[in-house]
């Protein structure tokens, strides 16, 4: 995703602003409403949005509250779900927003603490699914990390669009550890592990004794059983579903292609 130059290192330059800020919070260990006072900043300060315009407090929604709402031209941009500096994030956090923001129709939501920073996007099925974009330590990070920046800078006023975000979105999900760990786990991988295990050694190993060693001695525990780890399954499907279709529509079009007429060499003038 680009970014400007100019906000870049307004990033850059609060992000080391903010380091200090938050470090003496954190040893003050602030409340959960000092802490969504600083993060009300950060989003101005850092990210660029009119906290008195853009930036709305605590909003209630059938019974359902959040924190921040961030609206630009009356449009839901993303949620924030705030807790005091000195609380441990959990994916459990979150569900407070997800409910509010099931009701708004918004597909992003923010948790934080200040110091930590978590960006999910949710798809709205039965039940509601959520995928955690990035998790950022404001307090550990390298503020000139262009990777840093350019999170950030998705969700800054002027890098915000859809299109950035769901660039992310599938950046971060193609390469995170569950999804190597499900392409791992595919038919296609374990045959090619097969052929090179041959190839190597003119072992040949049972398919379903190489699949079950690399689901159960291999990979970890949590890569397999865990909700990230579903998530990254029914996304690699996703993707193979892609390529097979893309593969059946190239051979569609081959096999109706009308033949190439046979060139011909023009007779000799006479």
């Amino acid at each position: 995703m680009g970014i400007s130059a100019k906000v870049s290192a307004r990033i850059s330059t609060q992000l080391k602003k903010y380091q200090k800020v938050l470090a003496a919070a954190k040893q003050r260990d602030i409340g959960e409403a000092d802490t969504v006072t600083i993060i009300t900043d950060f989003l101005s300060d850092a990210l660029g949005y009119d906290k008195y315009k853009e930036v709305s407090s605590e909003h209630a929604i059938r019974g359902t509250y959040v924190d921040r709402v961030v609206t630009v031209d009356s449009k839901k941009r993303f949620l924030v779900e705030a807790k005091a500096i000195g609380v441990d994030l959990k994916d459990a956090h979150v569900k407070q927003a997800i409910d509010y923001a099931a009701n708004e129709g918004v597909s992003w939501v923010v948790l934080s603490n200040g110091a930590m920073w978590r960006l999910y996007n949710l798809r709205f099925g039965k039940p509601i699914e959520k995928t955690l974009v990035f998790e950022i330590d404001v307090l550990a990070c390298d503020v000139k990390n262009d990777d840093i920046i350019s999170c950030f800078g998705s969700l800054s006023s002027e890098g915000y669009s859809k299109d950035t975000l769901t660039e992310l979105l599938n950046e971060k999900q193609t390469s995170s550890k569950y999804t190597v760990a499900a392409v791992l786990r595919t038919d296609k991988m374990v045959e090619a592990i097969r052929k090179e295990v041959r190839r190597l050694s003119g072992i040949r190993l049972d398919p379903e004794y190489l699949s079950s060693l690399i689901e159960n001695e291999i990979v970890k525990r949590e890569l397999v059983d865990s909700e990230e780890a579903g998530a990254a399954a029914a996304y690699v499907r996703k993707l193979q579903k892609t390529a097979e279709r893309e593969k059946d529509d190239v051979g569609t079009k081959a096999a109706v292609a009308p033949p190439t007429p046979p060139v011909t060499e023009a007779p000799p003038s006479v």
